[in-house]
């Protein structure tokens, strides 16, 4: 949402949340209209015929509004909108001939054309307050069917991203089992607590960040378990409040992929470095990994795999928008994810 709709939709909030006061601000003005025009001259001020003007006014004024809001024959509109000028105003002036014992003698058409110049302005206002109060509720539909459409497409990325990393952990704990390692059911163990978090917890729009980073110590130890002397990984948090609350399963993607391109590298104990803090409600994630600028393994799998960075980023779009800073870098072998948000 551009400047120009954001500040037309506080606009139309504004005057939809003031519209009584509007309405009595406009009468108020309505009668007292004639007294400031009288002020220095000979003419006089009648206020009970000015009440009078008012009740019909008002008439006009809602009538006008309701033609607007049901109907959608323009002609119509007109030819009904004129007869009920000139009805109203021959009514105007019975009534007040009745009321003050006037003397009018004007014909029907002779007086009530001449309520149609006033009434016309009225019923204008009653069209301005159609196309305000319609165009409140288109926006408030806009905001609900684009509140869904992001909703949809959160949830289309979210999907994306779980079985990849469900896949990636499946196929570490196969690895182990080909080895016929003793640990397979610690990490089979393990994997079912990711499975909760991914399945539960994942699925809410916010979770506790300590739930958070556990469910990012489960998989790092995973990940040990498995790489053994080929990857170390340095795991730093340092969190002011650990209840705060943030958007779950944003930052698994960038540590899968870092660990993943890591074990592809040759030779051992490889350094993997993850922080994270939280600072006065600023957020800042980093990762780490080092990377070997050619290799054509890691060139593939990092085609194959950067939907997962590219859902996270999407996700964040929606989810943080301009609360959030994402760089990622290559730089000396060294491959740079650098997040903060404003939570």
């Amino acid at each position: 949402m551009n400047n120009n709709q954001t500040k037309g939709k506080v606009l139309l909030n504004s005057i939809k949340k003031k519209e009584p006061f509007i309405h009595v601000l406009f009468w108020v003005s309505y009668v007292l209209f004639p007294y400031l025009k009288s002020i220095g001259r000979d003419t006089l001020y009648h206020f009970y015929s000015e009440l009078i003007d008012l009740l019909f006014g008002m008439v006009i004024f809602y009538i006008s509004y309701a033609v607007f809001f049901t109907s959608k024959n323009i002609l119509g509109k007109v030819l009904f909108l004129l007869f009920l000028f000139c009805g109203i105003g021959y009514v105007n002036l019975k009534a007040h001939n009745w009321f003050f014992q006037g003397t009018h003698t004007e014909t029907f058409w002779h007086y009530s054309i001449n309520y149609i110049s006033t009434y016309s302005i009225l019923a204008l206002f009653g069209y301005v307050l159609f196309l305000i109060k319609k165009g409140y509720k288109n926006q408030q539909l806009y905001d609900e069917m684009n509140a869904k459409k992001k909703e949809a497409e959160l949830a289309n990325l979210k999907s994306q991203i779980n079985p990849h990393f469900l896949f990636n952990t499946l196929n570490s704990i196969y690895l182990s089992a080909l080895k016929k390692e003793d640990n397979t059911a610690d990490l089979i163990l393990k994997l079912s607590d990711n499975f909760r978090y991914v399945l539960q917890d994942g699925q809410h729009k916010q979770v506790a960040l300590k739930k958070e980073i556990a469910h990012i110590r489960d998989y790092l130890s995973l990940q040990k378990e498995r790489l053994k002397e080929k990857v170390t990984i340095d795991f730093e948090v340092s969190v002011d409040n650990y209840e705060e609350v943030i958007s779950p399963l944003l930052l698994i993607s960038f540590i899968e992929n870092a660990i993943k391109y890591t074990s592809m590298l040759r030779g051992k104990n490889h350094c993997v470095k993850i922080g994270i803090q939280l600072e006065q409600k600023t957020f800042h994630f980093s990762c780490q990994n080092p990377y070997l600028e050619g290799n054509s393994l890691i060139e593939v799998a990092s085609k194959a795999n950067g939907i997962g960075i590219e859902n996270t980023t999407k996700r964040l779009e929606h989810l943080y928008p301009n609360k959030h800073s994402l760089l990622i870098d290559k730089k000396n072998n060294l491959f740079n994810v650098d997040l903060k948000i404003e939570v």
